[in-house]
């Protein structure tokens, strides 16, 4: 079951004297994140509002209602903010990277079940599926359109038509 909350981001520091945040997003940029009103922290337990957002460089600079003072924004160092899946609308065949960890890798035409997908690389053309088998070894499997056939969060299943070499000792 998909969990209401993701992960947005972190708290990594403070700027300037307002109580401005400086936050390391979790997701593909830091625009993403700016299009939210309000976040959560504990998990989705306790909402804050989104007073203002806006990118610098790799980072997220947000101000929320309530934290004032770079002493008050501080003291959030290190905390992990959330959003609400409801508000996330993304692209058809785009998914966030929370539902795709613990997916069966499965061959699309044989039904080979190949491990688990346990962790994504973005590496800037594609992102890069590492698959883990019943033995823990892993392998790295290029999620492009020729490889991925399917992407089931709700069924748990990612779809394969692995190149030669992926998941056999191929030449």
């Amino acid at each position: 079951m998909k969990s209401p909350f993701l992960e947005a981001g972190r708290v990594v520091g403070t700027h300037g004297v307002r109580g401005e945040l400086r936050v390391e997003p979790w997701c593909d940029s830091a625009r993403f994140l700016t299009g939210f009103s309000e976040f959560y922290w504990d998990g989705g337990r306790e909402k804050v509002k989104v007073v203002s957002s806006r990118p610098h460089k790799s980072l997220l600079l947000l101000k929320l209602e309530g934290v004032d003072t770079v002493e008050a924004a501080d003291a959030l160092r290190g905390r992990v903010l959330w959003l609400a899946r409801k508000d996330a609308a993304l692209p058809e065949g785009r998914y966030f990277v929370q539902d795709i960890l613990g997916l069966s890798a499965v061959d699309a035409d044989s039904g080979r079940v190949y491990g688990k997908v346990t962790d994504v690389f973005p590496t800037g053309a594609n992102d890069v599926y590492q698959v883990t088998d019943g033995d823990g070894k892993e392998y790295l499997v290029p999620a492009i359109r020729d490889v991925v056939v399917r992407v089931d969060p709700d069924e748990g299943v990612l779809e394969l038509r692995p190149m030669r070499g992926i998941f056999d000792d191929a030449d």
